[in-house]
Protein backbone atom coordinates (compact mmCIF):
# COMPACT_ATOMS: atom_id res chain seq x y z
CA UNK A 1 0.00 0.00 0.00
CA UNK A 2 1.99 3.30 -1.08
CA UNK A 3 1.86 5.93 1.19
CA UNK A 4 1.78 9.27 -0.93
CA UNK A 5 2.51 11.82 1.72
CA UNK A 6 2.76 12.08 6.07
CA UNK A 7 1.98 14.34 8.57
CA UNK A 8 1.50 13.97 12.27
CA UNK A 9 1.42 10.61 12.97
CA UNK A 10 -0.85 9.47 10.06
CA UNK A 11 -0.25 7.91 6.24
CA UNK A 12 -2.14 8.92 3.29
CA UNK A 13 -2.28 6.28 1.38
CA UNK A 14 -3.96 5.11 -1.87
CA UNK A 15 -4.63 1.34 -2.43
CA UNK A 16 -3.51 0.75 -5.78
CA UNK A 17 -6.56 -2.00 -6.34
CA UNK A 18 -9.41 0.35 -5.09
CA UNK A 19 -12.19 1.14 -6.66
CA UNK A 20 -13.31 4.67 -7.99
CA UNK A 21 -14.08 7.69 -6.84
CA UNK A 22 -10.80 8.91 -6.68
CA UNK A 23 -10.31 8.33 -2.66
CA UNK A 24 -7.70 8.81 0.14
CA UNK A 25 -7.21 6.40 3.27
CA UNK A 26 -5.83 8.38 6.37
CA UNK A 27 -4.60 6.19 8.79
CA UNK A 28 -3.64 6.49 11.94
CA UNK A 29 -2.14 4.92 15.22
CA UNK A 30 -5.75 3.29 15.61
CA UNK A 31 -8.61 5.01 13.66
CA UNK A 32 -8.94 5.62 9.89
CA UNK A 33 -10.91 8.19 7.88
CA UNK A 34 -11.36 7.77 4.28
CA UNK A 35 -11.91 10.56 2.25
CA UNK A 36 -13.40 11.62 -1.54
CA UNK A 37 -10.59 13.55 -3.58
CA UNK A 38 -13.15 15.19 -6.22
CA UNK A 39 -10.25 15.74 -8.64
CA UNK A 40 -9.23 17.50 -9.76
CA UNK A 41 -9.33 20.48 -7.84
CA UNK A 42 -11.12 19.27 -4.44
CA UNK A 43 -12.09 20.03 -1.92
CA UNK A 44 -12.25 16.87 -0.16
CA UNK A 45 -14.96 15.05 1.31
CA UNK A 46 -15.61 12.42 4.46
CA UNK A 47 -16.46 8.98 2.57
CA UNK A 48 -16.71 7.10 6.41
CA UNK A 49 -15.35 7.69 9.64
CA UNK A 50 -13.91 5.05 11.68
CA UNK A 51 -12.75 6.97 15.16
CA UNK A 52 -11.56 9.62 14.32
CA UNK A 53 -12.54 12.86 16.58
CA UNK A 54 -13.76 16.11 14.95
CA UNK A 55 -11.08 17.95 15.83
CA UNK A 56 -8.95 15.18 13.75
CA UNK A 57 -11.35 15.13 10.90
CA UNK A 58 -10.66 19.12 10.34
CA UNK A 59 -7.18 19.07 10.43
CA UNK A 60 -6.57 16.02 8.11
CA UNK A 61 -9.25 17.54 5.80
CA UNK A 62 -7.47 21.09 6.23
CA UNK A 63 -3.90 18.87 5.00
CA UNK A 64 -5.48 16.98 2.47
CA UNK A 65 -7.16 20.36 0.59
CA UNK A 66 -3.73 22.22 0.87
CA UNK A 67 -2.38 18.74 -1.31
CA UNK A 68 -5.79 17.70 -3.04
CA UNK A 69 -3.92 18.13 -6.72
CA UNK A 70 -0.71 16.10 -5.64
CA UNK A 71 -3.30 13.64 -3.77
CA UNK A 72 -5.04 13.34 -7.76
CA UNK A 73 -2.03 13.27 -9.44
CA UNK A 74 -0.78 11.00 -7.23
CA UNK A 75 -4.54 8.85 -7.83
CA UNK A 76 -4.07 9.07 -11.92
CA UNK A 77 -0.50 7.26 -12.09
CA UNK A 78 -1.56 4.26 -9.63
CA UNK A 79 -5.31 3.99 -11.57
CA UNK A 80 -4.90 5.60 -14.73
CA UNK A 81 -7.02 7.80 -16.66
CA UNK A 82 -9.92 5.45 -17.17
Amino acid sequence: MPTILRFGNVRIVIYPNDHRPAHVHVIGPEHEVVFYLNCPEGPVSVRENEGFSTRELKRSELFLNQHVVELCDAWKEIHGNH
